[in-house]
């Protein structure tokens, strides 16, 4: 008889999806600011208010959880010297309880500011600098505050050594017992500074961070809001207790987070979703989702009504079954019920020893002896622990590893978030002194955050600068003539060069930069939001400076004194000046300063070829034959400047774009009569209704032979000159009037 084939009726059962497992790396980035002084950091001040406010809180906070209260009343006042700004004396734990309540409104006052100056500069990695900041401020006072604590405690006892000794003896008790508990003390403290930021993100700093920058921002502010910022390295037993799972701390210890999260692994591993090879950075952003435990095994309790369900039940069997096969569960289930022990049993009996007594015979019945040795603690809550890590069994102990599951997700995230804000802390530089701050700021590098009412109005920002260099030929010879006479040469140069120069600096806004024997060096620096004109102002102070020197050259001559001559050299940088300080005195660097030293400069042999030549102008460069495949090394080159003014190119670039120069023509000598000359006329406002001319000669340099100073050619290398000479501007206003009446 033929088979008859049997036909199922209905759909085969749907296959569930494989689980969707989310990934997360947390990171924060500081791109986009100004490494400090020391070149690797970025250097922050944090308001003083602030600072000291912060300092008595965190004291008290301590005497108070260390109950040193008492024992700190007794004390006198004691004066130490604050040797810097984050080492705090003293004093500044006895102010009245009253006074510590506004570290809260300073918190926020100051967290706002940092959010407000980020919006100003349109950067959010300011307001992530600032956070950092406080946080590592806060973290250092911690260990700081609570050796001051301990330190005024010691001092307080060396007053009662020979007197009222039976008070010593129960001061001394009391201090002992504050030593041995300065982990614990310095938890609760910490996580009463960490309730104070959460609040403050919460209340208002998130509303405003949206207000300001919207709602997409690509800061992830939840690295500030983990409650393990204020611990040593993440690893304390009462708060992974109380808001993780407690993990070992010891390396017999087989329930130690390392092998927690290598168990967890290998179980992501058994699942081969979508049948990839995992790398250790794919399980590391996966165990960093606490999500995903609710995707993968339902949270311990999954709807087997449904395909999902069902497949969360067989993942949740299959890690039950990991985590007995590698011996762990029974510490799994012990660290969930040695929670509501702690509150009875520690600090007396260690919170490790308390968990593994709960799964350890031997280990039981040494806490039984220390809760005897106690003789007002109870056993009963101990035993009833016990009895139900023993009877954990079926569903109950299957929702336990479940619960695991998250809580090892949830720890393993907050680890990384910790991790990633150390590293960033690292890139923080607490400025703790007023020397290193004035050096940080007098250079552009200094973020400083401070409260409403300690912002000063800040200078606004340089963003280029022009260095002046006036230096006087042939000092020396100068010099000795005068000494020769019987003459003090100082005031000779105080009286007829340095003191009249020093009265034009306000007119033109220059800052004197300093002073060599023969020469003074002066800026000019642009700053933002004022007006470009920081080279036209330049070439107008060097003309002055040439004119007063030789209207003091004339008396001078009356009186039968040498005179003074002059070259001038200008010198432009785009971008801001440094400094370095010595003592409270600053000293700019910039490549200014040495090229303005080249352009006041003159060679003598020049000076011996030129002077007689009788030229209205007084700078001249000459490069030499050998100088064709020298790429413009000043080594080749000559310069003649006695009473002139040169700029260098990047200058005569930046006046073209100050004020409007207009080509002008004059008679003068050419050199070889074949000079490749262009002048430039234009008018620089100084005020409202003061005005100055100068005129800028544009030229080629000429190649010559060094031996006879004989032209070879004219080449492409052009050198600028401020004219001095009064004829050319005569002449100048002679053409123009003559143009007029045509």
């Amino acid at each position: 008889m033929p088979r008859i084939p049997i036909f199922r009726l209905g759909q085969a059962p749907a296959q569930p999806d494989p689980p969707r497992l989310a990934s997360y790396k947390p990171s924060l980035s500081l791109e986009g600011l100004q490494v400090g002084v020391d070149n690797l950091r970025q250097d922050v001040y944090l308001s003083p208010r602030f600072v000291d406010t912060a300092r008595s809180q965190i004291a008290h906070l301590i005497a108070r959880h260390g109950e040193v209260e008492g024992l700190l009343a007794a004390e006198g006042a004691i004066i130490v010297p604050q040797q810097k700004r984050f080492a705090s004396s003293p004093a500044a734990a006895l102010r009245k309880p009253q006074e510590l309540a506004d570290l809260k409104p300073l918190l926020t006052e100051l967290q706002l500011a940092t959010l407000n100056r980020a919006k100003a500069q349109g950067n959010l990695a300011v307001d992530v600098l600032g956070r950092l900041a406080l946080i590592k401020f806060l973290r250092l006072e911690l260990s700081t505050q609570f050796a001051q604590v301990l330190e005024r405690c010691r001092m307080m006892l060396r007053g009662f050594e020979g007197t009222r000794q039976q008070k010593a003896l129960e001061y001394r008790e009391r201090l002992a017992g504050f030593q041995v508990r300065k982990k614990i003390i310095l938890r609760k403290t910490g996580q009463e500074l960490f309730q104070k930021l959460r609040e403050i993100e919460k209340e208002t700093l998130a509303r405003t961070r949206r207000s300001l920058f919207g709602q997409e921002c690509n800061t992830d502010y939840r690295l500030f809001l983990n409650r393990l910022i204020f611990t040593e390295d993440g690893r304390d037993d009462y708060i992974c207790a109380e808001h993780y799972v407690m993990f070992g701390n010891f390396d017999r210890d087989p329930d130690r987070f390392a092998n927690m999260r290598n168990i967890a692994c290998q179980f992501l591993r058994s699942l081969s979703i979508d049948g990839e090879a995992y790398d250790e950075g794919m399980l590391d952003g996966w165990l960093c989702m606490p999500e995903n435990a609710e995707e993968l095994v339902g949270g311990g309790r999954p709807d087997d009504s449904t395909p999902q369900g069902q497949a969360q039940k067989t993942r949740l069997e299959m890690w039950l079954t990991l985590l007995e096969n590698e011996n762990v569960m029974e510490q799994v289930i012990a660290s969930y019920e040695v929670v509501p022990l702690l509150a009875e049993y520690a600090p007396r009996i260690n919170a490790q020893q308390l968990k593994n007594a709960l799964v350890s015979r031997a280990e039981c019945d040494r806490v039984e002896k220390l809760i005897e040795q106690h003789g007002k603690l109870s056993s009963k809550s101990l035993y009833a622990a016990v009895g139900r890590v023993v009877s954990c069994r079926g569903a109950e102990r299957a929702n336990i590893a479940g619960r695991f599951l998250r809580d090892l997700m949830r720890y393993h995230r907050d680890l990384r978030r910790l991790e990633t804000l150390n590293a960033a802390m690292d890139s923080v530089n607490l400025i703790a002194n007023e020397k290193l701050r004035e050096l940080s700021a007098v250079n552009g590098t200094l973020y400083d955050f401070l409260s409403g009412d300690e912002q000063k109005p800040s200078e606004a920002k340089i963003l280029h600068h022009v260095v002046l260099k006036a230096d006087i030929r042939d000092s020396s010879r100068l010099t000795r003539s005068l000494f020769e006479r019987g003459l003090n040469a100082a005031s000779y140069f105080t009286l007829n060069f340095y003191d009249p120069v020093n009265k034009l600096l306000p007119k033109y806004g220059a800052d004197k930069v300093f002073l060599e024997g023969d020469a003074i060096i002066l800026a000019i620096l642009e700053r933002e939001n004022e007006p470009a004109q920081a080279v036209s102002r330049a070439c107008v102070l060097a003309r002055e400076i040439i004119e007063i020197v030789q209207g003091y050259n004339e008396l001078l001559e009356r009186a039968g004194l040498p005179g003074l001559e002059l070259g001038i050299g200008i010198a432009y940088q785009n971008s801001a000046p440094l400094y370095l300080m010595d003592g409270a005195q600053r000293i700019m660097i910039s490549e200014a300063l040495n090229e303005s030293d080249r352009l006041s400069s003159c060679n003598k042999r020049a000076r011996k070829v030129m002077e007689p030549l009788n030229s209205p102008f007084r700078v001249y460069t000459f490069l030499t034959a050998s100088n064709a495949d020298a790429d413009d090394s000043e080594e080749f080159t000559i310069n003649y400047n006695v009473g002139g003014i040169r700029m260098n190119e990047a200058a005569f670039h930046k006046l073209k774009t100050e004020i409007s120069l207009e080509p002008c023509q004059i008679e003068y000598p050419a050199l070889w009569g074949s000079e490749k000359t262009r002048l430039h006329s234009g008018l620089v406002p100084l005020n409202s209704d003061i005005f100055r001319r100068i005129v800028v000669r544009e030229t080629s340099s000429p190649e010559i032979d060094p031996r006879n100073f004989s032209l070879l050619t004219w080449t492409e290398k052009l050198y600028y000159e401020v004219c001095t000479d009064p004829t050319v501007y005569t002449q100048l206003e002679g053409e123009k009037a003559a143009k007029q009446g045509k």
